[in-house]
């Protein structure tokens, strides 16, 4: 739900496997995270989840 939000508000965003790049994993532990999805965003606060809210900020 949360590609489909930002494909339809055409946001650009990049898509991490941690099935396909399981390094990932790690990563997000280590910023907190144990649920996906993990949307980062420049100027926005790191969030889990489908969040419609948080996603139309950053969709503006």
């Amino acid at each position: 739900m949360t590609k489909r939000f930002l494909t339809e508000h055409n946001v650009a965003f990049e898509e991490r496997n941690i099935n396909q790049n399981p390094e990932y994993v790690t990563y997000l532990k280590a910023q907190g995270f144990q649920s996906l999805p993990v949307v980062e965003a420049p100027g926005h606060k790191a969030f889990f989840g489908f969040r419609p809210d948080q996603l139309q900020q950053i969709a503006g």
